[in-house]
């Protein structure tokens, strides 16, 4: 084999003789990748490719300076041969104003793409960043150039007007590092599938903390429009005014807050900057008074998306641009001029705050009161139930919008009244962004189905496992080891931070799209002050059961158009812990709405009074959807009573009984309100 192998014995001798002598390559074979060998492309055009251990030109008119070499050969990545007949210097003008000077570029004739080195790039002090559909190059902290995908592979971008002033130029050797001990291989199937999951990790938790940082880091294009965007909305909105400090006032500080919004398959989406006072330091009674607003439930999110999946409705989000800049401010409220954007001549100037910037402990307040007067008086009334969702309805059509924070979802019977009504008069009223079709909410992908809609966390998960290096464990079938044995821990904590970590990222998904994860998730989470080797346990069983239904979610069909829910319990599975695990989930459309498993609060004396009290607090819940119902337009009025599914027919029992002859408190309260309610009972087996 090793007479057979392309790669000749590498020697300092040899290094020598290339390094004086660039154009003698001697035996030397090199070697390139192609992902498409057939096509024809614009014979100017230059392509990133990170498997290509040289610089390859196909166009001689190309070269600043060319020499032609005889008798050498480029070993393609399909084990393909080319002639080599010249080699030079090939100088790209970038959109950016600078030059890109290639060294010791190969002149190929047959090639099909003009390809540069990304590994010769990154040797030479160049540094690639892929995301998305796009990378950037920058050296030294300074924007050299970009490029985005096209037909599968990176693009660079290039000048093309003529005659443009000449920019600094950057250098690019090839030198003797062309060739490793071991043969590269080809990066071209992950930078094909957006780069993969292991650049989202990195940029996670990256994301620069500074203005400056931001300004200076390799996306520093990407954040300078998005400061510039924020900068822009709050000037329209007349958020301030320059004034002088008035005596006895002293002003809130305020900083740039920097983060990537990212898609459902994880990519990123857009690069956000938010302005945000510094509200830790305003003073009750002073600086603000009221600061409660209402925040939708994700319950209700899941049961819009439920009843648009019955009655096949489409379902439009929008997003409020800088929503906290539109609440008008009662009280007095100064702050210093944002970095970056202090007036010249003015500096000693304070700003007045006009309207409310995020970060005040008043601003959602004011944010709600501005939207929900706006709502009201365009002939939307709020749900009772959930503040957050509003409803306008006629003879032969309806209109439901669902707020949250500044994200919104619009779903109605007629779509022209979602394009042209509802959007247009929140569009006059609010600076909003149409995103079309609702793709993702709250990090949840939304897709449709042949028969509903779906919710799924699929990559969120996939990003965790890997997060909490658990990818590379054995998946699972279930999320609880019955034979484990989970008790509190008197001994020394085993890994509490990181444990608790995983638990607030678990809960997450728990609460979001995973109600069979609710039980193992909540009673794991009763350990987070001090976990045991026995608890660490249990949690990867979790995340290898999560590696094993990654894909799993929530599926909403047109099919049945009813509510109903199931309600268990387990009675002191822990001989020393006295009290009950309660648990109950409502579907609709054959998908769960609502759920949750959570620990009794007081001590049941029979598996019928742990039943019991489970069944009350389904029926709480019950009565919660019951109501919200009521004032969605499309549902049956009056709503129907909703049947709870119970496996304990002494527990339905003692609800359906007219007499109690019991003596615990607790019993006879909840006895009393499942009187009060409209709720039915059935007994499975």
């Amino acid at each position: 084999m090793a007479k057979d192998c392309r790669l000749p014995k590498k020697n300092q001798a040899h290094v020598s003789e290339v390094r004086s002598v660039p154009i003698d390559l001697g035996e030397l074979n090199l070697s390139a990748v192609v992902f498409e060998a057939n096509l024809v492309d614009n014979p100017r055009e230059w392509w990133i490719d990170t498997g290509a251990t040289r610089h390859i030109c196909s166009d001689k008119e190309m070269f600043s300076t060319y020499t032609p070499i005889n008798g050498r050969k480029l070993f393609m990545g399909n084990s393909a041969t080319s002639n080599i007949v010249g080699l030079g210097k090939v100088v790209l003008k970038m959109t950016s104003g600078k030059e890109l000077t290639l060294i010791d570029v190969l002149h190929v004739p047959d090639i099909r793409k003009n390809l540069v080195s990304g590994s010769l790039l990154v040797k030479s002090g160049f540094r690639l960043v892929f995301e998305s559909n796009k990378f950037i190059l920058t050296k030294n902290s300074h924007f050299i150039g970009k490029g985005y995908v096209e037909k599968g592979l990176f693009k660079m971008n290039e000048r093309k007007e003529e005659g443009s002033s000449r920019k600094r130029t950057h250098e690019v050797a090839s030198g003797d590092h062309q060739r490793d001990e071991e043969p590269r291989r080809s990066k071209r199937a992950k930078i094909a599938k957006t780069f993969g999951p292991e650049f989202l990790t990195y940029v996670l938790e990256n994301e620069p903390r500074t203005i400056n940082e931001a300004l200076s880091s390799p996306e520093a294009p990407f954040w300078k429009e998005a400061i510039n965007s924020e900068i822009e909305s709050i000037m329209q909105n007349h958020t301030w005014e320059l004034m002088d400090l008035p005596p006895g006032s002293t002003p809130l500080g305020c900083k740039w807050i920097l983060k990537r919004k990212y898609k459902a398959d994880g990519s990123i989406d857009k690069y956000k900057a938010r302005l945000v006072a510094k509200g830790f330091k305003q003073k009750e009674g002073l600086d603000f008074f009221d600061t409660y607003s209402p925040v939708t439930r994700i319950t209700s999110i899941r049961v819009l998306i439920a009843i648009a999946a019955l009655y096949d409705l489409e379902i439009h989000q929008m997003d409020v641009k800088t929503a906290f800049l539109n609440g008008e401010l009662d009280e007095e409220i100064y702050m210093e001029q944002p970095e970056g954007f202090v007036v010249p001549g003015q500096e000693k100037k304070v700003c007045r705050l006009v309207k409310s910037l995020y970060g005040l402990k008043q601003a959602p307040k004011q944010w709600h009161e501005k939207f929900d007067r706006t709502m009201l008086s365009n002939g939307f009334k709020i749900n009772e139930c959930d503040k957050c969702v509003y409803v306008k309805s006629s003879h032969n059509s309806f209109i439901i919008v669902c707020l949250y924070v500044d994200d919104m979802l619009i779903m109605g019977s007629n779509r022209d009244v979602i394009l042209t009504t509802t959007k247009r008069m929140l569009t006059k009223h609010f600076d909003m962004k149409d995103m079309g079709l609702a793709d993702v909410i709250l990090g949840i992908k939304i897709s449709k189905t042949s028969d509903g809609l779906a919710l799924s966390q699929s990559h969120y998960i996939e990003n965790i496992l890997k997060k909490f290096k658990a990818y590379d464990s054995p998946p699972a079938k279930t999320p609880v080891d019955l034979n484990l044995h989970l008790a509190k821990n008197k001994g020394e904590s085993e890994g509490q931070i990181e444990y608790s970590r995983i638990i607030g990222s678990l809960m997450y998904i728990m609460n979001c799209t995973r109600p069979d994860i609710a039980y193992a998730v909540n009673k794991l989470s009763r350990f987070t002050s001090n976990p045991s080797k026995n608890h660490w346990k249990g949690l990867i069983r979790v995340l290898r059961y999560l590696k094993y239904t990654s894909n799993y979610g929530l599926h909403y069909t047109r099919y049945p158009a009813v509510l109903e829910g199931y309600s268990d319990a387990n009675w002191i599975s822990d001989s020393k812990d006295t009290k009950s695990t309660s648990g109950y989930v409502f579907t609709i459309g054959g998908g769960a709405v609502s759920w949750k498993s959570s620990k009794q609060t007081c001590i049941a004396r029979s598996t019928m009074e742990s039943e019991f009290i489970a069944l009350d607090k389904a029926g709480e819940e019950a009565e919660w959807l019951r109501n919200f119902l009521e004032d969605i337009p499309c549902w049956t009025k009056p709503v129907p009573a909703i049947m709870i599914h119970c496996d304990s027919q002494s527990a339905i029992g003692r609800a359906q009984s007219g007499m109690y002859n019991g003596k615990s408190r607790h019993i006879r309260r909840r006895h009393k309100y499942h009187k009060t309610v409209d709720l039915k009972w059935n007994h499975i087996y």
